[in-house]
């Protein structure tokens, strides 16, 4: 039973005592009635606001959730660039690794296309042919 229905029943038990609404009694226990009624009222107003407010922050939350993830990318996973030097212009610059698997990208100098290839340093290390892994090829 909520507060709303609780005020009710006391209405319904006061008009059930049949209290004369001209003693001091009558008119005291009336107003106390119509007081807690209003209260009521108010409170039930107050919990539908509530709700409200709650769906909304929610909301704010999870678009503030969508933003970070934008800017900040996941939090497990560091962003990777690469160092790219133009063969037209000779400008260094940097491109981020979906950048760099997509094999090429633009100088931001002078507009070139240029093909990327990423240097694997897990290459350097492989083994040579005398089952030597130094990376010295003798």
């Amino acid at each position: 039973m909520n507060l709303t229905e609780k005020v009710a029943y006391l209405k319904g038990l006061l008009d059930g005592l049949n209290p004369d609404a001209d003693s001091k009694e009558g008119k005291l226990f009336a107003a106390i009635v119509d007081v807690l009624e209003d209260m009521a009222l108010s409170v039930s107003d107050l919990e539908d606001e509530v709700v409200e407010v709650e769906n909304a922050v929610d909301e704010i939350d999870e678009d503030l959730a969508d933003v970070e993830e934008l800017l900040y990318g996941e939090d497990d996973e560091e962003e990777e660039y690469y160092e790219v030097e133009c063969p037209v212009c000779g400008e260094e610059f940097y491109i981020d690794a979906e950048s760099a698997l997509e094999g090429e990208t633009t100088c931001p100098e002078c507009g070139a296309e240029i093909e990327v290839e990423i240097d694997d340093e897990d290459e350097d290390e492989e083994e040579d042919e005398d089952g030597c892994d130094c990376g010295c090829n003798h």
